[in-house]
């Protein structure tokens, strides 16, 4: 006896990446209902570095939340712990940028402006 091989059924085509539609690209400039531009908010940690910026003292991040809360540079969006979250973000960029990075820790829990 001899063996007959099958082969599956023909199936449509797969899609390439071609055959894809293209994504639509992301607006520059939203504008508001009457025409202007709304103004880009200022990230925590941008905010941190303009306050550590004008500070001359290294400060925790705490003190930092606090006083951009006070100044009126950046609040939580209602999260429960920023400070954490900006201690995180602090470090992270001194740890990815390196002696490039806008901080600089100076003692446990406190940071300063990288001159």
């Amino acid at each position: 006896m001899s063996k007959i091989k099958t082969t599956k059924s023909a199936s449509a085509p797969k899609a390439t990446k071609s055959a894809k539609a293209p994504k639509a690209a992301p607006a520059k400039h939203a504008k508001a209902n009457n025409g202007e531009t709304k103004t880009k908010r200022v990230s925590a940690i941008d905010a941190a570095a303009q306050l550590l910026a004008a500070s001359k003292e290294p400060l925790g991040c705490r003190e930092l939340i606090e006083a951009m809360a006070a100044n009126g540079l950046w609040t939580s969006p209602g999260g429960k712990t920023p400070h954490a979250t900006l201690y995180s973000a602090i470090l992270r960029e001194i740890n990815v940028k390196g002696k490039n990075a806008r901080f600089k820790k100076t003692e446990r829990g406190r940071f300063a402006v990288n001159k």
